[in-house]
């Protein structure tokens, strides 16, 4: 199987809320939107996108509907400090603080209109203790 594409849908019942909030924080733009399906796009990086779905369409099959549940988006960024400062002065709810982690990353974790966790990453050197564990060519740099 060769995958041309892949990005998380977000099953909710608010659709245009959510979708809001990712073009407002994150940096988004609509490449399609309908009331039941919003398809996300970054305004820098076309490979990165985020599909907002109503989780009671039709097209789910119904053992599927519903709402996100246990989901957590990782977004990698170069200056987390930065983001976090202009996340907190937006009101977001930061229901982790940033701060750096012995397995290489510093990071913070807010979350959207639905309670999906959104962990804010930029990594970093881990310790030599974790260092041990990655693959090398997968170490974390100072970038």
């Amino acid at each position: 199987m060769k995958v041309t594409s892949y990005y998380p849908v977000i099953m909710t019942e608010r659709v245009g809320e959510t979708a809001a909030f990712y073009v407002k924080h994150f940096g988004f733009q609509e490449n399609f939107a309908s009331d039941w399906y919003v398809h996300l796009q970054s305004a820098e990086d076309s490979a990165i996108n985020l599909a907002i779905l109503d989780g009671r369409h039709e097209t789910i099959p119904a053992e599927g509907r519903g709402r996100v549940g246990g989901l957590l988006l990782n977004f990698e960024v170069e200056d987390v400090d930065a983001v976090y400062d202009g996340m907190r002065e937006a009101g977001l709810p930061i229901l982790l603080a940033i701060r750096d982690e012995d397995f290489g990353q510093r990071h913070f974790i807010t979350a959207d209109p639905n309670g999906v966790l959104i962990d804010i990453i930029k990594p970093i050197p881990p310790s030599a203790e974790f260092a041990a564990l990655y693959a090398e060519e997968a170490l974390p740099q100072e970038r």
